[in-house]
């Protein structure tokens, strides 16, 4: 099994479409054996999923996502764990355990707003980014 998690500075990071690293874990037998940081080489809301597909990820843990990168996802076989935040290692060792608290719906509708906002930039549960509950 391979999970991948949007990827910043050791969190999970807030906006799938503009993420710029994935951090991917190898599990076996319920327990991380490897994991590596991969960057995402420029590729858009559009490329991502077939990125991932790609690298073999069977889950991807995120914050925002928007409904046509859920698409996606689904139609590649990834299963979604989105609207988390907080530490990387910590939300997989939880979704390993079967304790991680996700949204499905955890929607990132915003992408209308002005230039340079990003769903980071805000706490849970504002602007259709997340009106959800955060795993920790």
């Amino acid at each position: 099994m391979k999970i991948a998690v949007t990827y910043e500075n050791g969190s999970v990071f807030q906006h799938f479409g503009h993420t710029e690293q994935f951090k991917l874990y190898d599990v076996e037998e319920g327990k991380v054996v490897s994991s590596q940081v991969v960057d995402t080489n420029g590729s858009g809301h559009g490329a991502l999923a077939g990125f991932l597909a790609d690298q073999q990820v069977d889950s991807l843990i995120c914050g925002g996502i928007g409904p046509g990168a859920q698409m996606a996802l689904a139609e590649a076989g990834i299963r979604l764990y989105a609207g988390c935040t907080g530490d990387a290692d910590q939300r997989v060792a939880e979704l390993l355990a079967g304790s991680l608290t996700y949204a499905d719906n955890a929607t990132c509708d915003h992408h209308d707003h002005e230039s340079g906002h990003s769903c980071g930039d805000h706490g849970c549960g504002e602007h259709g980014c997340g009106s959800h509950t955060c795993g920790h």
